[in-house]
This record gives C-alpha cells, structure tokens and sequence, in this order.
C-alpha cells in the first residue's frame, strides 16, 4: 500500500509541475505592435513589449473567481478525503494483529467475558464484527446466529468505507464537467464576440473566451484523473482488507460451533 501511495503522490505531483512549473510562451502583444515593428528602423528598438505571464497567473484570470473557487475547494476536498481513506484503509485500522493476538489469547484461556470487553473497546472493523458475535453468544444465540450477527455488522461497517470512498468517485465525475460547462461557456463567449462585431474580430478578442473553455477543460481533467486512481486503488485494498476480516473473524469463531 505504502509503495501504491508514493507512485500515485509521484503522479499527480508530476502532472502538476508538467501543467504549472514552466511558464508558457508570450501569448499577447500589444495591438499595434505588428504595425509599430514594420514602420520602426531595423536598427530600432522593438516597439513591441511582450508580455508573459506564469501558468498559475493565466490560469486564474481564464478561469475567472468563479471557477477558480470552484476548483479549489475540489482539490482540498479531494487531498482530506485522500489522506482521510489512506489512514482507514490500513490493516491497524481494520485488522489489527494485536487485537488479534490478545482475542485469540483470551479464547485459548476461556476467558470469553475479556474476550468480548477486548473486542468491544476496539474501534477497528475486526473488532466490532468480533464484539457482535460474541455479543450474541452470550445472549443466548447459537453459533449461526453469531455469524449472522457478525455479517450484518461487517456489511454496515464495509458501507460506512464505501460511502467514504464515493465521495472520492463523485469528485472525480464532477470534476470534468464543470470543466465541459466552462469549456461551452468559453466557446459561446467566444462566438458571441464574432457574432456582435461589426467587422473581423482581432485574436486577441477571442482570447479570453478561449482560455476559459481550455483551462476549465484542462483543470477539470487534473483533478478527475488522479481522483479517479485514487478511488480505485483504494477500493481494491479495502475489498482485500474486508475480506481478510471475514476469513479472520470465522476463525476466530469457528471453536463456538464445535461446542454448540
């Protein structure tokens, strides 16, 4: 898990600094400075200024308050709920081998009021699931009811991770359309320049509209892509991780239906 996590940071941080480290080639000029360079001397000073700007900067003035806003608060959502899952989608979280150790220990020793104070306390997946079959147990129940008891609490607590992940699916399917709605809002901005000028618009009247619907693309698909490897890898490994706690709690039960 810890080397899927590093390959995934080295790809978002490198799509990053690939997007936003270099700044882009000069991309306005002044109006008359086509004209201004052909009537100067050769020996002259340029006339034109060529005025550059950082990605980061071009950026924010394409994409408006707006939906840079927009942006943002989608990239911090994403970052807490990625650091949020990577520490529940973990085997100390969800299995931990000294809950298991001590569970185990205390069964051997016939301790089974210990045994279930153990699982009780214990806030990890594995031991809520141990605490419902033990707690039907000593209820009364017999060794089926304990493990319909255990499978309605691991299929309640494996929804609760899955909800938690979804939110990581919704960005990454959000994310690309307000990029395709600034992308058609661009385009119109754009062609409603044509369509209201007298005479051929300049590029430079064209620009803005432009900008926008590329940068929201371009942004939106930023966040979609590594939300969206993100959501899988750690769907997988909590799927490996439930299952590993079914196998783990049934065998840790498995004594009571000798028993009963």
């Amino acid at each position: 898990m810890p080397r899927r996590t590093l390959m995934l940071g080295t790809l978002v941080l490198a799509l990053f600094v690939t997007l936003f480290a270099s700044p882009p080639r000069a991309y306005a000029q002044e109006e008359d400075a086509p004209a201004a360079a052909e009537a100067a001397p050769a020996d002259a000073p340029a006339a034109a200024t060529v005025q550059r700007k950082s990605y980061l900067g071009w950026a924010f003035e394409s994409l408006g308050l707006g939906y840079s806003l927009i942006f943002l608060a989608m990239s911090f959502t994403l970052v807490s709920l990625l650091v949020m899952n990577l520490l529940k989608a973990t085997r100390s979280s969800i299995a931990p081998p000294d809950l298991i150790e001590a569970f185990e220990a205390h069964l051997d020793a016939k301790q089974f009021s210990e045994a279930y104070e153990l699982a009780n306390s214990d806030e990890s997946f594995l031991g809520k699931v141990l605490a419902a079959g033990l707690g039907k147990l000593s209820g009364g129940g017999d060794y089926p009811h304990a493990i319909e008891a255990m499978q309605e609490v691991g299929e309640e607590e494996n929804m609760k991770l899955d909800h938690r992940l979804s939110y990581m699916a919704l960005i990454g399917t959000i994310s690309p359309m307000v990029g395709l709605l600034g992308t058609v809002q661009g385009m119109i901005a754009s062609f409603n320049v044509i369509a209201t000028s007298p005479t051929t618009p300049k590029p430079s009247e064209l620009a803005q509209g432009i900008s926008t619907a590329l940068f929201t693309t371009l942004i939106g698909l930023a966040i979609a892509i590594p939300a969206i490897a993100a959501y899988n890898l750690l769907r997988n490994r909590v799927a490996r991780l439930v299952l590993e706690v079914g196998i783990l709690s049934e065998g840790l039960m498995s004594r009571f239906q000798k028993s009963s």
